[in-house]
Formats: structure tokens, sequence, C-alpha cells
């Protein structure tokens, strides 16, 4: 997940399993940024995305483009299934 939305998710309330996956992520850094590798399964992957809709903006708050284009980016992610071995 990029760091725009790690940092986000951070100061969000979360589940137990949901702040154990934050925790136990990876930080890779890229460029200026930084992306955060999390293993978890895809339920808990689905409920941080939804966790992380308010960085699309919405009535009374306004949307950063660069906030909102890494929530797509996670969301991409989330979406894109992965090749069974």
């Amino acid at each position: 997940m990029p760091g725009k939305v790690a940092d986000f998710l951070r100061a969000t309330e979360l589940d137990d399993v949901e702040r154990a996956a934050l925790d136990q992520g990876v930080t890779v850094r890229r460029g200026q940024g930084y992306t955060l590798r999390v293993t978890a399964v895809p339920a808990v992957q689905h409920r941080l995305l939804v966790c992380c809709q308010p960085l699309d903006g919405g009535p009374g708050a306004p949307a950063v483009p660069t906030q909102r284009k890494a929530r797509r980016e996670y969301e991409n992610r989330v979406s894109t299934p992965t090749p069974s071995p």
C-alpha cells in the first residue's frame, strides 16, 4: 500500500487484526515516498480499503489529489487477483 494510505490508516481507529497487519508490514523506500508491504488475507485488505475511503474526499472534506491517487493505487492492487502457484 502507498505510504500516504498507510499514514492515514495509522491515525485511524482500526480493529486489532487490521492494526496487526499494519504493524507487521515491511516498509520499502521508493523515490520520495515509501510503500508498506502488508501480508494479510483479502478480507482484511478490503476492510483497510474501506477505512481509507475518506481520502477520496466527500461532503465538507476536500480531496487532496495525491491522497486520492494513493488510495486508487491501493484499490487497484487489492482488486487485482493474484495468480495461484
